[in-house]
């Protein structure tokens, strides 16, 4: 009896302890969806709150996904991606229509608590060629419009989300800041229209890609324990990129007579696969370092007293990202594909880290693997499939630093093998590989190196449901007929 009162106690201290972490904490995730097998939107919206996050980033406005947050009180931003911009951009009608279907009819008693539409994703990347220069701004403004003659202007802003390459700094000081040359004076017409709307700036801002895209990059100025040398500007001392960056902004905004902006990051974070600082340890150092930035409301030496509005990137891995800007896309996530936490955190910033609640309810395909048959020995003549199974899955686990970078010539292909059969759900079609492969039960990993099981879908999900409510059905049909 005693020591049932014991773990009694026990149970209700962490209890406590999991409530303070989640009502201190007050950082927004972005919830991106590029995944095969997604996790069911009511799983991930209680690993929101099971986690105390409060705020989330869509990418889209899938009803699906936004209906599940009803009632969470948590606060939303719905997406508008790039390739919707030309309709918006040219039709006022078309934006009222998708204000009347995506916002308006979740904003009931007890709906989602929707705060922004973003419309467009880094629409300024030099890789999109200038393609959405010319529907960005239009677009915004439909979208504004349809908002305000929903009566809905006061509560909910409208923006665009925009990477920090739409700035510029010649002698890499803050202080030469200014937006790029070929779109500053678009930069200047929108910043100006959301201003006058009270809506903030968002940027993305990636100290990992600093590092990573300039390989005399010091490592330690992407962090924030202030280990490396620091810069000086006008008599402001700069010991991390993300500061630097920031200010960066700062002074374009300053320029152009918007010293005050709101500014909210949109993206921050670091992936911890498909690059040599990659990796759960770096990712871990990165986040403890922001989240204790954060929590000691210094700002940044241009604006020491501001209060951050962050969103980290991203809450959950997706393998069915491109991998076009490097390998590491597809891993950015706290949480790996399946909701498991990926290392331990402390977003109120204490240093008290622990591992984040895992995602409940998820479910599994069977415990089986497809690896190279043992008997195969001369896999020269297979290695080809390796090309296959890669290009219609993801191996990018596999790349130099990564956690399965250090597997034989048989492992690799295995790897491959296997999540080429993941990915297609374990069909027995999928492990044939001209004779070479086989389906095991025991579990396959190697070390460090998960050989994951994939998660039964949220479309498959439905799916087993409507074909369980269909069987079910003719069972009552037949008996009404007997």
């Amino acid at each position: 009896m005693a020591r049932a009162s014991f773990v009694a106690a026990w149970a209700a201290l962490v209890a406590v302890v999991m409530v303070t972490w989640a009502v201190e904490a007050d950082i927004g995730v972005n919830w991106g969806e590029m995944a095969s097998h997604p996790l069911n939107p009511s799983i991930v919206v209680n690993l929101l709150k099971d986690n105390g996050i409060k705020k989330v980033k869509l990418f889209d406005s899938d009803s699906w996904t936004v209906s599940s947050l009803a009632g969470s009180k948590i606060e939303t931003m719905l997406g508008i991606p790039n390739d919707q911009l030309a309709k918006f951009a040219k039709s006022y009608g078309d934006a009222k229509d998708w204000v009347k279907e995506n916002v308006t009819a979740h904003l009931y008693e007890g709906g989602v608590d929707i705060r922004y539409v973003i419309v467009g994703n880094e629409p300024f990347l030099a890789a999109y060629n200038g393609s959405f220069t010319k529907l960005t701004l239009p677009a915004i403004q439909n979208i504004q419009k349809a908002i305000n003659a929903a009566g809905l202007g006061q509560k909910i802003k409208v923006t665009t989300a925009l990477n920090a390459d739409v700035y510029e700094s010649p002698s890499n000081q803050p202080s030469d800041g200014r937006f790029r040359s070929d779109i500053a004076d678009l930069m200047k017409d929108i910043v100006e229209f959301l201003t006058s709307n009270k809506a903030p700036f968002m940027v993305n801002i990636y100290p990992f890609l600093s590092l990573y895209l300039n390989p005399d990059f010091p490592v330690d100025f992407a962090f924030f324990d202030g280990a490396g040398k620091s810069i000086n500007d006008k008599g402001k001392t700069y010991s991390n990129v993300f500061d630097a960056n920031y200010d960066t902004l700062v002074w374009s905004l300053k320029k152009i007579g918007l010293p005050d902006m709101k500014i909210i990051v949109g993206e921050v974070g670091w992936p911890t696969e498909g690059s040599n600082h990659a990796n759960a340890k770096s990712a871990q150092k990165f986040y403890d370092g922001l989240f204790k930035k954060l929590a000691a409301k210094k700002g940044t030496p241009m604006r020491p007293d501001e209060k951050f509005e962050v969103y980290l990137f991203g809450l959950l891995d997706e393998d069915m990202k491109s991998i076009l800007p490097g390998f590491f896309e597809r891993h950015w996530g706290i949480f790996r594909y399946d909701g498991k936490p990926k290392f331990p955190m402390d977003i109120t910033g204490q240093g008290n880290d622990k591992w984040p609640v895992a995602a409940k309810g998820v479910q599994y395909l069977e415990h089986k693997w497809c690896v190279v048959k043992d008997s195969v020995k001369n896999l020269s003549k297979i290695a080809y499939l390796i090309d296959f199974a890669c290009s219609q899955s993801d191996c990018t686990s596999l790349v130099y630093g990564s956690s399965c970078n250090n597997l034989s010539t048989r492992g690799n292909m295995s790897y491959a093998y296997n999540m080429y059969f993941q990915v297609q759900d374990q069909s027995v079609e999928a492990c044939v590989f001209d004779g070479s492969s086989q389906i095991v039960t025991k579990n396959a990993s190697v070390g460090t190196c998960l050989f994951p099981v994939q998660i039964v879908s949220a479309a498959q999900r439905l799916t087993m449901v409507a074909g369980f409510l269909g069987t079910a059905l003719v069972g009552l049909v037949l008996s009404l007929v007997v």
